[in-house]
């Protein structure tokens, strides 16, 4: 009798591969096996065939971190190369406080009390913003007013939480914090023996055994089933044992930490104080005569959620081959995205491929996820925590986001008789690039833009298309130090397409010393036609220019650089102190190489819808055909961006 194979997991193909194998045994042919009952038979064993292979498929499945679906299944695996998840993330906000004690003293120091502090609004939801440890102040006296000036005070979202365990030297014993919207990042654990009063000793994470030994006052953390978090302390050998012998600190564990709403945090620009004063030397609460003055340093950030499969199945690899260390650029990847949850994309650049070269130097670039620029202080953080990784003798730098913008300048052609209106159609187009410009071509670094892709996209939204000639438009951003002499110099990284007659440069407006209305950028090429001169020119009569500076700085068309002299630039037209300047790439694929990240500007760019006489029907032979627009995608436009 012959082997049957069963190597597929569909149910019909069991079926029949049972029924083949019975066909082969002589006690079973001619048999009608779809005609009796025997068929009910054949079906439950290809059924339980079918259940028994699909386990055991999803068995094999889930024992590998590549090919694992559920979350606890991933978590465990990428423990063992011991990674631990990201948990939820508080955003985080820099505030002051101004409190008003009274016109009689109450006392040198006051406290303000971990808990909640401050409430704030982001699209009107309103969030509390907590603090986990206490924090002191001086009091003073202004006028005739105590006052306390908490200053620069980093409150995180959410609210603070206690949990209080005993320890009982029990071997199956577990200390598992009860909620799963935890920030891991805000737990304090204290351990104090029974009956003594205060916290006791602090004992902290750790997340390298390779420095600790028998008597670090150290716990672990692991996320255990459905992402809530496990709290595990030293054995005696790793780390400091717990019990209430000779040498150990105790068995009442406390437990405080954070929960928070995540990413729903960030965003919060104004803030009312919630908090309570305490005087330290006695415990006794102290009053606030008046509504407490509160300044926004930073609005909240950072705020985002836990660790999903995907970047569990990525990163943990990546943060074990790192070792803890950061030395390649691949380590700083994995290591930024774990100190810092909220990063979408990095760049990473030794100093010795800088121009001119800074040795000894790591730049770095980040984009977050909510927000185009990180703030000075979530800067300061990221360098801070970075530190502990960073090889010796090495300094990071932390720049600020480049962004390549790719603006498109079309020409759509279409047929009005299949059409309703021509402005559905625009809509249509736009919805096309919107899609196309959140695929994994662009918002990254080292994105690039194909020129043949984009000219499908908009051909294919809708059948009424029947060309389009897309001019490409290069952008960057020029943020103006106000009222300051400074040098300025821009890289686009993609070669400038180059018109002799010039104007190649263009800017918006902005407002130099000496002249009352807006000034631009341009340029003039020189006989080489590799480098230019760079120009502040003015609008004039009858569209012509007036040169304000003939001799403002240098273009450089073969690597794409734009480079202005000293100027004081007094304000600017566009808001928050920017420039927008662009040129035309020499060629139509655009890519955001080393620093920059590529970004297609659907809202900038600018859409002509042309009616397709031809296709429409209105000129069939097209002898009487003549264009009322004429379009080039190597047009070089307007004399200023406006």
């Amino acid at each position: 009798m012959p082997t049957t194979k069963f190597t597929n997991l569909d149910f019909d193909q069991i079926k029949t591969s049972i029924k083949d194998y019975l066909r082969a045994n002589s006690d079973f042919s001619g048999f009608d096996f779809e005609g009796s009952n025997f068929s009910v038979l054949l079906d439950t064993l290809a059924y339980n065939t079918y259940i028994t292979a699909f386990n055991s498929n999803m068995i094999v499945n889930e024992s590998f971190l590549d090919s694992a679906t559920l979350r606890e299944n991933v978590v465990s695996l990428a423990r063992n190369i011991g990674y631990v998840p990201r948990s939820r993330s508080a955003a985080k906000a820099e505030v002051s406080f101004k409190l008003n004690l009274g016109t009689s003293k109450p006392a040198e120091i006051v406290e303000l009390t971990k808990g909640i502090v401050c409430v704030g609004n982001v699209n009107d939801s309103s969030f509390t913003f907590s603090i986990s440890e206490n924090i002191a102040q001086q009091v003073i006296l202004e006028g005739n007013d105590y006052i306390a000036n908490f200053e620069n005070i980093t409150v995180n979202q959410g609210t603070y939480l206690t949990k209080q365990f005993k320890f009982d030297n029990s071997l199956d014993q577990k200390f598992i914090l009860d909620n799963s919207f935890i920030d891991t990042s805000t737990i304090h654990v204290y351990v104090k023996k029974e009956g003594e009063t205060g916290l006791g000793y602090e004992y902290f994470i750790s997340d390298d055994i390779t420095n600790i030994d028998s008597t670090s006052r150290v716990f672990f953390l692991q996320e255990v089933q459905d992402e809530k978090y496990e709290i595990r302390f030293g054995d005696g050998l790793l780390g400091k044992k717990l019990g209430s012998g000779v040498g150990k600190d105790g068995t009442i564990i406390t437990v405080d930490y954070i929960t928070s709403d995540g990413v729903d945090g960030n965003g919060a620009s104004a803030f009312s104080f919630s908090g309570s004063l305490i005087n330290p030397n006695t415990d006794a609460s102290i009053d606030i005569s008046s509504t407490p003055s509160v300044t926004t340093i930073t609005s909240s950030q950072g705020g985002s959620e836990i660790e999903p499969i995907d970047s569990i199945k990525y990163y943990s690899p990546k943060i074990y081959s790192s070792q803890n260390r950061a030395v390649t650029p691949r380590d700083y990847e994995a290591i930024i995205k774990k100190i810092f949850p909220e990063t979408e994309s990095v760049a990473v650049i030794g100093g010795e491929e800088l121009d001119p070269p800074e040795f000894g130097t790591v730049q770095i670039s980040i984009k977050p996820k909510s927000a185009t620029y990180i703030s000075d202080f979530t800067k300061s953080r990221i360098l801070s925590q970075l530190k502990k990784y960073s090889v010796a003798g090495i300094n990071q730098k932390l720049i600020d986001l480049k962004i390549l913008y790719v603006e498109l300048d079309i020409a759509a052609y279409y047929n009005y008789s299949q059409v309703s209106t021509e402005d559905s159609l625009k809509s249509k187009i736009i919805n096309s690039l919107t899609k196309y410009s959140q695929s994994i071509n662009f918002n990254r670094f080292g994105g690039r833009f194909k020129y043949s892709k984009m000219l499908q996209v908009i051909d294919k939204t809708d059948t009424a298309i029947t060309s389009n000639i897309t001019k490409i438009i290069i952008r960057r951003d020029l943020k103006a130090t106000v009222n300051q002499f400074a040098q300025y110099e821009l890289c686009f990284g993609n070669r400038f397409h180059v018109d002799p007659n010039g104007f190649n440069i263009k800017s918006t407006g902005f407002f130099i010393a000496g002249e009352s209305s807006p000034v631009y950028l341009t340029d003039i090429p020189n006989a080489d036609g590799q480098t230019g001169v760079l120009s502040i020119v003015k609008p004039i009569e009858n569209g012509e220019i007036r040169v304000v500076s003939k001799s403002a700085g240098v273009v450089d068309y073969i690597h794409g650089e734009v480079k202005l002299t000293t100027i004081n630039i007094i304000s600017t037209q566009k808001e928050n102190n920017i420039i927008e300047v662009q040129a035309f790439p020499e060629s139509n694929d655009v890519v955001g190489l080393r620093d920059l990240y590529l970004e297609l500007s659907v809202s900038k760019s600018t859409i002509n819808m042309l009616r397709d006489v031809i296709a429409s029907g209105d000129e069939v032979s097209g002898t009487q055909f003549v264009r009322d627009y004429y379009t080039s995608s190597y047009s070089n436009g307007k004399l200023i961006r406006e």
